[in-house]
């Protein structure tokens, strides 16, 4: 019942539902896999599909709507976990590591020798018919029998209508001037930097391993994954650098609830900053939109919204939206969950050792915050919500020509080998990113910068300077030999450089604003989950 349960409301019964949830098994799934790759080398396979939601239902339909003929399948064949299931309970069941295949006749012997050699279940549950429909036996009954385009493509199309919330203007309001600037800056910083949202996710990350198979080139940890595609698997000519894939999750819910439109438009922008820091062009998303419910008029508002706003970003920035899923009704007892738009972003890089992390990798290296900062830009950022509780405001400015600038100079300074680390600036601001640049996995380094001469638009708010979330920005770290040429670069492609400074000592400091004690940072950002769980 996971797709069935995604249609629904939580009330009382929350936890009883909880064993509808399927149980994942990545060591069968690793077997599942590789059986199929073998399976399709062997030009057996005319169709393949995995069983997503509503399991076995949506994988035959599809597949015969594809394929433009019928289907009949036997259900009493079907392997089984439990035992005892009836059709119904068979033909919704979201059990993962299963494929449906369709085989060329004759050649089901051959499949099965493989399948079995992964040691995986292998059955002939059913047969191509000529009939447009898909028909199910159990024990030799027709027990049912559907159009295939009754459930592919005459499915009622919804369009619940959809209204503005009378509460969204109020959310959007901030007046600057009655929010105090506090006393201690450092103080929040690191009050921030333990913060539940902002905190290091080691705990979580170390306990699965990325070393597998010896391809993962940026660890857990910075701005997005990467692994290279081996040079075998990508058949390409002894000598040529191997490439690189690089993924990152992202998504803003406290954006996305002040403003849908702009949140979700902000969090494309944000995965594709941190796919460019790690030196990838992006190429594409996959998404996840999880929301309230469509059937209330503001609901409807946020999702159409927020696919507005998707559909935007995604046409400004050239990464298109390739695949995805929806999980709609997340409310419990009346009340939705912030919208959620998941945003899945893959890009490439011509050459993966060229890949890089976001931690400072040698002391005296030289840095520079290459884009400017707005101290204006707080509303729905981190620093208002955990210091001030407060969740409102005008969202950052999402200025698309200027990320793209600013994107290609990264992406062009990381291809020419000009610099060591490099992070973009996002939830938390400056402050928080450049804490996390010197706090590393294995190690930690103390950094100090300062404002650069001439920079402009930072001293109307110092807690702004630090905590403003303005787009477009980047910490970069280089060999001082090489500070010349990485201005210059910046230069040519319109790209202001506002603080700069160096890597060494024990202290993270932002001259003339606040600063923190390496060690005390090192135990309050990596201990936050700990107070949390």
């Amino acid at each position: 019942h996971g797709a069935t349960m995604a249609s629904e409301t939580f009330e009382e019964d929350s936890e009883e539902k909880r064993p509808t949830v399927q149980v994942g098994d990545p060591f069968q799934e690793k077997l599942l896999l590789e059986a199929c790759l073998e399976v399709m080398r062997s030009g057996a396979v005319i169709g393949i599909q995995d069983m997503g939601a509503a399991g076995l239902t949506s994988s035959s339909f599809e597949m015969a709507s594809r394929s433009g003929t019928g289907m009949r399948l036997h259900l009493d064949r079907v392997p089984q976990r439990e035992s005892e299931m009836n059709p119904y309970e068979i033909m919704l069941s979201e059990s993962q590591e299963r494929m449906l295949i369709r085989l060329e006749s004759g050649r089901e012997a051959e499949v099965e020798t493989i399948c079995k050699r992964w040691e995986l279940d292998v059955v002939q549950v059913g047969e191509v018919i000529a009939e447009r429909e898909v028909q199910l036996f159990w024990h030799g009954e027709n027990v049912s029998a559907l159009p295939v385009d009754l459930l592919t493509e005459s499915v009622p199309q919804y369009r619940w209508p959809e209204e503005r919330p009378a509460t969204a203007d109020d959310k959007l309001k901030l007046n600057l001037d009655e929010v105090q600037v506090p006393g201690d800056l450092s103080a929040c910083w690191l009050k921030l930097l333990g913060s539940e949202n902002l905190c290091s996710r080691r705990e979580i990350y170390r306990q699965y391993d990325s070393t597998v198979r010896t391809n993962t080139v940026v660890h857990p940890g910075s701005d997005a994954g990467v692994i290279r595609v081996k040079s075998d698997e990508w058949q390409m000519p002894a000598g040529k650098p191997e490439k690189g894939l690089a993924m990152k999750l992202d998504c803003n819910s406290r954006y996305c609830m002040l403003d849908p439109r702009r949140g979700s438009a902000l969090s494309v922008a944000e995965a594709c900053r941190n796919v460019s820091a790690v030196g990838a062009q992006p190429l594409a998303i996959s998404d996840c939109l999880n929301f309230g419910s469509p059937e209330h008029p503001a609901g409807m508002w946020q999702i159409a919204e927020s696919i507005r706003g998707l559909g935007e970003a995604a046409r400004e920035f050239g990464v298109p939206v390739v695949s995805g899923n929806v999980s709609l009704y997340n409310e419990t007892k009346g009340t939705a969950i912030y919208p959620t738009p998941m945003i899945a972003m893959v890009g490439v890089l011509d050459d993966a050792s060229k890949a890089l992390g976001s931690q400072f990798r040698e002391n005296s290296d030289r840095i520079l915050i290459l884009g400017s900062t707005d101290p204006t830009e707080l509303g729905g950022s981190e620093y208002l919500a955990v210091v001030h509780g407060l969740e409102c405001g005008q969202l950052p400015n999402l200025d698309y020509a200027l990320e793209l600038r600013v994107a290609e100079c990264i992406r062009e300074l990381i291809d020419r080998s000009l610099l060591r680390s490099c992070h973009d600036v996002g939830v938390g601001g400056l402050a928080l990113a450049f804490a996390e640049c010197c706090l590393g996995q294995y190690w930690s380094v103390g950094a100090r910068i300062e404002l650069e001469p001439g920079a402009s638009g930072t001293d109307s708010r110092p807690d702004g300077v630090l905590f403003a979330e303005t787009g477009a920005r980047y910490i970069a770290s280089f060999s001082p030999s090489n500070e010349a040429e990485v201005r210059d670069l910046a230069s040519k492609h319109g790209v202001d450089v506002s603080f700069s400074g160096d890597v060494g000592g024990d202290v993270i400091e932002i001259g003339g604003y606040a600063r923190l004690e390496l060690a005390q940072a090192r135990d309050v950002g990596s201990s936050g989950l700990d107070r949390v769980l």
